[in-house]
């Protein structure tokens, strides 16, 4: 079966009180438009067709993609009209109508959908609720077949008693679309052409309405305003949260954890609360990740510790390496197994090999950090001449004392020492002691001056 996806993303959202168009406000770090079009992708269409009014431009320019297709709905007349903007690029025999404000929809659901259509008979998402205000009623007949879909402001007392409520999200027979969209009126409360309308239009004209429902109402729940919004987030998180434990993840609080991103998890890993996870991440076996961490599109092997607060972005932590707290490990970063970085240290575009450790107080950026080398406290690799980046390289079992300043570009070669208090310029040859820093000069006699009394 070809399929076509028609994403319906031209309204305003003035609710939100926004400049920026509803369908781009985030939910879990990627616009609400993402999550459809993300969806979407994964049913393999023939192609994605998104129809945009409200900030056109910004959206083309967020989410331009090759395989989308961009059709402009100039006046918002409604949804049956907007869908008839796409109408020329639909060739597919099945033709799937989604919103670019739904963003929780799962990708199952759309296939039980689909599995609906056929020339004869077209597929239609409900949802039950205990209050559908807002929602266009599905309309039963005796035998229970759907007859009509009756918006909620056109809808008789009776009517509005049915808490069958209408998704939105359709099915149909691609052939049959043009000509019923062609038959659509504006005689209606709202003065637009409902694309609901075209459910009465396939019951008279003899074909079957199937309807499927969504496991979760959250599914089909849309955001017109920031607290819809602060809701799907929530949820999203929440249902993030399910599925990591699902896969052996233990999470002290599933209310205090967020993905915004694509998370790859092994077993027995232990994540406690306020941990933000962003982009792609991988974490493996035995992991623990502490409070109030943030890892953005890194690897933690198996067996990793962070402890508290430390911000991974870009880094790859080896086979029982360990962080933290407070620690920053920025993009380009190396950790090899059982190295260490304690409070207070930051990496850059630096590979700390197997057992290297900086216990505290460091910055070590653009550098090369040998097996079993010791960092002292305070030290840091000045690798900015203020116009160009310059790296530092420490062999095998280095001692860098504390409060060192390694200016590159410098080698410190393997089993070298520097004392305490040095600044390195010059390279410092295996085995030996470099020490750079002013002899020291007590002065007898000299006076701490005194604060003068003012009068």
């Amino acid at each position: 079966m070809s399929l076509d996806i028609v994403i319906l993303a031209a309204g305003q959202g003035t609710r939100m009180r926004s400049a920026i168009p509803k369908v781009l406000h985030p939910v879990a770090g990627n616009s609400m438009l993402g999550h459809v079009i993300h969806s979407a992708r994964q049913l393999a269409p023939n192609g994605i067709h998104v129809v945009i009014g409200h900030g056109a431009d910004l959206v083309r320019e967020r989410l331009a993609a090759p395989d989308l297709n961009f059709v402009l709905q100039d006046q918002q007349l409604g949804t049956g009209h907007a869908v008839a903007q796409a109408l020329p690029a639909l060739t597919a025999e099945t033709v799937l109508i989604l919103y670019g404000d739904v963003p929780l929809i799962e990708v199952d659901t759309l296939k039980r959908l689909l599995a609906l259509v056929t020339p004869e008979q077209l597929g239609l998402l409900t949802v039950n609720l205990a209050d559908p205000t807002g929602y266009g009623r599905i309309v039963r007949d005796g035998a229970g077949n759907v007859s009509a879909i009756v918006e909620h402001k056109d809808a008789s007392q009776a009517q509005r008693a049915i808490n069958e409520g209408n998704t939105g999200i359709l099915a149909v027979p691609g052939k049959r679309l043009a000509e019923w969209l062609g038959r659509l009126s504006n005689h209606n409360a709202q003065g637009e052409y409902y694309l609901t309308d075209v459910i009465a239009m396939a019951v008279s004209d003899g074909l079957v309405v199937a309807t499927e429902q969504p496991l979760d109402a959250m599914e089909v729940q849309g955001a017109n305003d920031r607290r819809q919004l602060a809701e799907l987030e929530r949820h999203y998180q929440l249902r993030e949260g399910r599925r990591l434990m699902a896969q052996g993840v233990t999470l002290r609080d599933p209310a205090r954890f967020d993905v915004r991103g694509e998370v790859t998890v092994g077993r027995d890993v232990l994540i406690d609360v306020n941990v933000i996870l962003e982009g792609k991440v991988v974490i493996e076996d035995d992991v623990v990740i502490g409070p109030n961490c943030y890892i953005k599109d890194s690897t933690l092997r198996q067996g990793v510790v962070l402890k508290a607060n430390t911000h991974l972005d870009g880094a790859v932590m080896g086979e029982g390496s360990d962080a933290g707290p407070f620690a920053r490990l920025r993009p380009g970063t190396v950790m090899d197994a059982r190295a260490h970085v304690g409070n207070f240290v930051e990496l850059k575009n630096t590979h700390m090999h197997e057992d290297a450790k900086a216990g505290h107080l460091a910055y070590l950026g653009d550098a090369d950090i040998g097996a079993r080398t010791n960092i002292g406290a305070g030290t840091i690799t000045c690798n900015y001449d203020g116009a160009n980046k310059w790296r530092t390289v420490m062999g095998e079992d280095v001692f860098i004392g504390s409060n060192n300043s390694l200016v590159a570009p410098v080698d410190i070669q393997a089993g070298a020492t520097t004392a305490a208090g040095s600044t390195i310029t010059q390279e410092v040859p295996a085995g030996q002691l470099a020490v750079g820093r002013a002899r020291q000069r007590n002065i007898d006699g000299w006076k701490r001056p005194e604060k003068i009394r003012k009068s």
